[in-house]
């Protein structure tokens, strides 16, 4: 079977005439949904016309719906993630500021150390270190 005796078929088999209901029984039918005169199945069998059809009705001709008012809910908005993210960078250069006070104070304090002691720590300090593997020599 061919592209046109397939189209020939589908033309045989849909004999549904195009309709088109008037706005104010749209209103009304979607008047009657709304105050429980009728429900969408019953219009449907009514009026032979699909429930996706009857659902845009109502969308369109709802005196119950808002139009053109969307609510969106953002969980935080861009001001304030920008707001968390700042007061994050001062707190964590606060804590390198910190870290950074310590390792002088521990430099100073090694200073003195080698002053008072005559000693050089730092030199000392990492003085044995680890020749590599298999190496078995006296320090």
């Amino acid at each position: 079977m061919n592209k046109k005796e397939k189209f020939k078929q589908l033309r045989e088999k849909s004999n549904r005439q195009l309709r088109r209901f008037s706005e104010p029984l749209k209103r009304q039918i979607v008047n009657d949904i709304e105050t429980k005169v009728t429900t969408i199945a019953e219009v449907s069998r009514e009026y032979t016309v699909t429930r996706n059809s009857i659902y845009k009705w109502i969308y369109s001709y709802s005196k119950n719906r808002q139009k053109g008012v969307r609510t969106v809910i953002e969980e935080k908005s861009v001001s304030t993630k920008l707001e968390i993210l700042k007061s994050k960078i001062k707190e964590l250069e606060s804590v390198i500021g910190q870290k950074q006070m310590k390792i002088d104070f521990q430099e100073k304090m090694i200073e003195l150390a080698e002053k008072e002691y005559s000693v050089d720590i730092k030199k000392k300090f990492g003085s044995k270190r680890f020749s590599g593997i298999g190496k078995n020599e006296p320090g």
